[in-house]
């Protein structure tokens, strides 16, 4: 099974009113990768960007996300936050992710499958990581787990600032300061232009219908009518995109995070309403993550478990060994019968 050919995944960029960034990314797809688990890397682990075996890169900065430790040599985080608040994650290309077969002169080659924990290991900013994708790696036709992943990226900063890096045949494409919002294909320029469609969409409710007098609605939320329903990547893109314009911010970080987890769910995908044709037969949302640049704290829901969970990224980097947590994808129900009045 090409793990990365039937992966969905929707990412989004928030704030809180005090300031705070927060960032947030759905995980679709039919089955975990092997060895799957949220994974803490200290500062000064050694590893081989480019998937080699051959560990020739020590990381500056310590990191945590969800991935696998599956390839000798090289951790692989599908997402996560790094010790200087950067944030970000690897989402489907398909139909348009293109590498070249060899690095570019003066550049290391690094495979699609390492990009995320190359830049979080070696980057404060999304400047530095602009920098680092523009002069210092080529993103390399190199296969990890028997496949070369057709992904591209997406990193945001304490500042808010977003970088999509987009994997094209006539080279990477980065585009800055974007509006904090990625899914799948097509390509980032494409998803943005696709939102003058909706120009109509807002959040106020309307008002009598024109087409009969005196009829007035019955119903809340008018004001999104012609906002897409269904999961595919451009109609996600959408939704999100108005829900970030229109959503009220959470005042804390606690706040500002289970309100972020709500708006994630509107582009969920339940177990059963995408069917594949292979096993497991359905694509759904397997866990939902979270991270906070503020506080350095990453969270995470699962599918059949929607209690919040989180590690504490500074707690975890005093402790200056690897460390790993099972996502725990179990019901986690909670009887408050006997604390009634």
């Amino acid at each position: 099974m090409e793990y990365q050919d039937v992966m969905g995944c929707s990412c989004l960029t928030w704030r809180t009113e005090e300031g705070g960034t927060l960032w947030g990314r759905n995980f679709d797809l039919n089955a975990l990768p092997p060895d799957t688990q949220v994974t803490f890397l200290p500062a000064g682990t050694s590893y081989a960007p480019g998937g080699s075996g051959e560990i020739d890169v020590r990381s500056r900065w310590g990191s945590v996300g969800v991935g696998t430790l599956v390839v000798p040599g090289l951790p692989m985080l599908y997402e996560g936050i790094n010790q200087m608040g950067l944030m970000g994650g690897q989402l489907n290309y398909r139909g348009f992710a293109a590498y070249p077969a060899c690095p570019r002169p003066g550049t290391a080659a690094i495979a699609p499958g390492g990009v995320v924990y190359h830049i979080l290991s070696q980057c404060a900013s999304v400047a530095e990581a602009a920098r680092m994708l523009e002069r210092d790696v080529t993103i390399a036709a190199i296969s990890l787990m028997g496949t070369v992943p057709t992904v591209h990226w997406v990193f945001t900063d304490e500042t808010g600032e977003t970088l999509v890096a987009e994997p094209e045949r006539d080279g990477l494409r980065i585009y800055r300061n974007t509006l904090g919002v990625m899914t799948n294909s097509p390509g980032y320029e494409w998803q943005r232009t696709n939102l003058l469609n909706y120009t109509a969409v807002q959040d106020l409710e309307r008002g009598t219908v024109t087409l009969a007098d005196g009829l007035e609605p019955c119903f809340s939320g008018s004001g999104a009518q012609g906002l897409p329903g269904d999961w595919s990547s451009p109609s996600r893109f959408v939704r999100l995109a108005f829900l970030r314009r229109y959503a009220c911010l959470g005042r804390s970080e606690e706040e500002g995070i289970a309100r972020l987890m709500r708006l994630l769910q509107c582009a969920a995908f339940p177990l059963g309403a995408v069917r594949l044709e292979e096993e497991p037969p359905w694509e759904y949302t397997l866990y939902t993550a979270a991270a906070s640049a503020k506080s350095r704290r990453f969270y995470w829901t699962t599918y059949e478990n929607q209690r919040v969970r989180y590690v504490d990224l500074p707690r975890l980097a005093e402790r200056g060994v690897p460390v790993r947590f099972p996502l725990g994808e179990g019901t986690d129900f909670q009887d408050v019968t006997d604390t009634g009045p």
